[in-house]
């Protein structure tokens, strides 16, 4: 069922004139965080085999953050501590029936300049709309080949034309930056990156391709299947006329304009967690759909927040468990990780 259009207007609370500004939260290296990645959820129609070979059968009892209770930490973490940038993730975000108010609800918080969404792009065709409504402003569509079969044999849907009717839609949506994510894995489809690279600067998207990395369903066999970014952009090479490169920033991306072979342009980045990481500019924090908090992608994660959320907000709690976390992360990500991707997000 189609749920309706939220104005994120009708959502916009004015910020008390006793609200102060308490500065940015900072991890026991000195990195500010200003960035917020939330799972809001583990279920996903796709089973990806770097994610999660299996299928999720019922979600319905997952324990998950509520609209109110997200809302309220970015809020909180915008008006105090200068939060600017939430990432939707998941499992799939849109597997939520209530993805439409969440994304209202954070679009209406001051200070949220970037609400981003990562997905698989599956409901994109009939929801785009929605979402740009609500207030998202842009998306990553996971897509590792444009070959029909691979792409069902890496997913386990059959999915790659709803996915492309899908960045179609969100591109006439506005929906703009899109940028493409593929991961690579040795043996499946390192002969697509290729294609995705022409495909992608065709239409003027960057495509982002990601290193495999040691957790997950593929964590027993993660050296046979890494594909370090010098392979990768060996891979390319032969289409591949120059590597012009892009300021980094906290963008965990190492990006470069491309001059393609037929004389076109194009932008390409590599996300190196394993040959290259970006540990030193890292800005960000993780929540899970249950609450848990991630400081780092690939350790532990350091607690709960759920003490400071229920049965109310409690702010000063909130700020103890999370200044704590980020006490905890180290200066650079262990080898191994330790959740699973789909419960994390990416």
């Amino acid at each position: 069922m189609r749920l309706p259009v939220l104005d994120p207007a009708r959502l916009q609370r004015t910020p008390r004139k006793t609200r102060r500004f308490d500065g940015p939260f900072v991890d026991r290296a000195g990195r500010k965080v200003g960035y917020l990645r939330l799972s809001i959820t583990k279920a996903c129609a796709m089973r990806c085999t770097y994610c999660r070979p299996e299928r999720i059968a019922d979600t319905k009892g997952e324990p998950r953050l509520t609209p109110g209770e997200i809302s309220a930490v970015v809020e909180h973490m915008a008006l105090r501590h200068g939060l600017h940038k939430v990432r939707l993730t998941g499992g799939d975000p849109t597997s939520r029936k209530d993805l439409t108010e969440i994304i209202g609800r954070i679009a209406a918080v001051p200070g949220i300049g970037d609400l981003a969404m990562t997905t698989n792009g599956l409901t994109l065709p009939h929801r785009a709309r929605e979402y740009a409504d609500a207030g998202l402003q842009r998306v990553n569509i996971s897509i590792d080949t444009l070959d029909r079969e691979r792409f069902a044999e890496l997913t386990g849907v059959d999915g790659l034309d709803r996915v492309l009717e899908g960045l179609d839609e969100a591109e006439r949506v506005g929906l703009w930056p899109i940028r493409l994510n593929s991961v690579v894995i040795r043996g499946r489809n390192e002969r697509d990156m290729p294609s995705l690279v022409r495909f992608a600067s065709a239409r003027g998207i960057e495509m982002r391709f990601i290193e495999l990395m040691p957790m997950g369903p593929l964590a027993s066999n993660w050296a046979e299947r890494f594909v370090p970014e010098a392979q990768m952009r060996a891979n390319l090479d032969p289409i591949v006329r120059r590597w012009a490169p892009v300021e980094q920033g906290h963008d965990a991306a190492r990006r470069f304009r491309v001059e393609l072979d037929d004389g076109s342009w194009g932008v390409v980045g590599f996300i190196t967690p394993m040959s290259c990481n970006f540990c030193a500019a890292c800005n960000r924090v993780r929540l899970a759909s249950d609450g848990t908090l991630y400081p780092c992608l690939m350790d532990k994660p350091s607690g709960t927040i759920l003490p400071a959320l229920r049965p109310r907000f409690d702010p000063a709690l909130f700020d103890t468990i999370l200044a704590e976390g980020l006490g905890q992360k180290r200066d650079e990500h262990p080898h191994d990780g330790h959740a699973v991707m789909t419960h994390i997000g990416g």
